[in-house]
């Protein structure tokens, strides 16, 4: 069985870009949000820091401007961050319209403003926070106000395979290419086991992020990086994929699944030591344990290395039990779970893969190459981070380019027919149920261990040629695998993830230098004059690149 289901606008994925697009979207046509598992589901729920903005007496955009191009380490679009942070408060100022709480406290006169946190890289205080759970507070709105358009649709437990071309499916039916526009997308229904075809005018990625593909990841189990997978198959050009944010500070316990303690915790003076009680940080930056991302995980990486230990410690002990649970109350009650007191007990870290700066190219209204398709939030890559984003300016990117799509998508639509031509159900072919899932379990792993320990916080030529050859073998295995079976969940998300490892490994190798979050030994100086510039990928550049 094949439904089609027609929509003005289909957006796959359901974080904070994906569902802001989808209300402002309403007002021009009708939505379809597809997203792989509940709608409550995605990585924007597991935010605990904030959102980046200037609202501060004391901030300016010029000091957010700098900091931002900072970080970036030289790659960052000038012009994208510029627009990205003086459009911001005016889209804070709309997340509190649609329902979104921010924590406030009042200051000496009972005003009452923001309670505004600072994290690794901001020289002010500028992040709004809902306590430590501001994705789950910024979701929780937005899921409200999108469930009550009648404009929106919403299809849980509803996983995008591929997407639609016009050029594809008109060679099937021997017709000319006349052009390259994105049609829509086969969706696997995972409840009835079957492939609808969702048929749009526009095409929306906000699929999130790819941290599942490394070993240790703070991302939930939904982040295999399918939209960029997706986009990939399709012919849209990818960028800068080997800038992998690793969080510094992950919970380190064996019964603790990928639990973040939020950078806010350094941000309210927390200390990163040793085992044995030592700061370290003060060898590796200025700023110390407020030093950018890329910087203190690296640090800890070397020290857990040449230490021999398995973690390092977070110390803010020297803050108050009232302040921490005020505070802090999710990392409070989750470390107690624990055994943790991190009223009086360090709490143990490693770093953890958290976000890809890398993503699909898009241009400042979140255009694709590919015509009729749209990007916004991790999925794409904008310019707005460079070679490492600035902690809290994901979901900042995220709320202002799902403003700028809907600006170009919506203005476009009115205008805009569904391409006159039939598209083909689903066909799979001679595929088969599956009766070697042990297949899909055994590469899953051996993905995550190899991207784990060749392609990590720290790379070296031969490590990246030892990724590079696995990789491209599994790929061939997978390619092989899809096309005999019939489709699920976990073989979609396998198939993803070694794409995602596939140009990730790939951008690494193409990048001889070391910049922002990718340091390889055997080139640990930056080169400006070859590198600074985006790495570009597109299907065809290997034999397994089109699986």
């Amino acid at each position: 069985m094949n439904t089609e289901i027609k929509t003005d606008f289909l957006v796959i994925g359901s974080g904070i870009a994906g569902l802001c697009f989808a209300i402002k979207a309403a007002e021009a046509g009708s939505v379809a949000v597809v997203t792989k598992k509940e709608r409550l589901e995605s990585s924007t729920n597991y935010a605990q820091g904030g959102i980046a903005a200037v609202t501060g007496m004391d901030d300016s955009f010029d000091l957010h401007i700098r900091d931002t191009l900072t970080s970036g380490a030289g790659l960052c679009k000038e012009d994208v961050v510029r627009f990205v942070i003086s459009e911001g408060p005016a889209r804070i100022d709309e997340l509190v319209r649609w329902g979104v709480e921010f924590t406030r406290i009042k200051d000496e006169d009972s005003n009452s403003r923001y309670d505004l946190g600072r994290e690794g890289g901001h020289s002010r205080r500028r992040v709004l926070h809902a306590k430590d759970l501001t994705g789950r507070e910024i979701e929780r709105a937005l899921a409200e106000k999108a469930g009550g358009l009648e404009n929106v649709r919403i299809y849980e437990n509803h996983f995008g395979i591929d997407l639609i071309l016009e050029s594809t499916v008109r060679k099937k039916k021997g017709l000319h290419a006349a052009g390259n526009r994105c049609l829509g997308a086969y969706v696997f229904d995972a409840k009835s086991g079957g492939v609808i075809t969702f048929r749009a005018k526009y095409v929306v990625l906000a699929t999130g992020g790819a941290g599942k593909v490394y070993l240790v990841t703070t991302n939930p189990d939904i982040a295999t990086g399918d939209g960029i997978a997706m986009a990939y198959r399709a012919g849209a050009k990818i960028a800068n994929m080997e800038f992998i944010q690793f969080h510094p500070t992950c919970l380190f316990h064996p019964e603790a699944k990928s639990f973040l303690i939020s950078e806010a915790v350094r941000g309210e003076g927390g200390v990163l030591r040793l085992r044995g009680g030592a700061e370290f940080m003060d060898r590796y930056h200025p700023l110390k344990s407020l030093a950018p991302r890329d910087i203190v995980a690296k640090a800890i990486d070397t020290e857990l290395k040449r230490t021999g230990d398995e973690y390092v410690l977070l110390d803010i002990t020297h803050r108050s039990r009232e302040f921490l649970m005020s505070r802090f109350p999710n990392i409070y009650d989750k470390c107690l779970e624990f055994g943790i007191d991190m009223a009086k007990d360090p709490i143990p870290v490693v770093p953890a893969a958290h976000y890809i700066c890398g993503g699909v190219l898009v241009n400042e209204f979140g255009e694709t190459s590919i015509p009729g398709l749209f990007a916004c939030g991790e999925v794409s890559c904008t310019g707005l981070h460079g070679a490492n984003r600035l902690a809290s300016n994901s979901l900042l990117e995220a709320v202002v380019f799902a403003h700028r799509v809907f600006l170009r998508a919506a203005g476009l639509v009115q205008g805009t027919e569904h391409v006159p031509i039939g598209i083909d159900p689903w066909d799979p072919g001679p595929a088969r149920d599956s009766d070697e899932l042990v297949v899909v379990t055994n590469d899953w792993d051996e993905i995550r261990r190899c991207m784990w320990n060749y392609v990590g916080i720290v790379r070296s030529d031969k490590r990246l040629e030892r990724a590079r050859k696995r990789i491209e073998l599994i790929c061939e295995e997978i390619h092989e695998y899809y096309w005999n079976y019939n489709v699920n969940r976990d073989l979609l998300e396998l198939r993803n993830i070694a794409t995602i490892a596939s140009l990730i490994v790939r951008s690494a190798i193409l990048r001889k230098e070391s910049r922002g979050l990718h340091y390889n030994t055997d080139y640990p100086r930056a080169d400006d004059e070859h590198f600074l510039r985006d790495t570009v990928l597109q299907k065809g550049n290997t034999p397994y690149s089109d699986s």
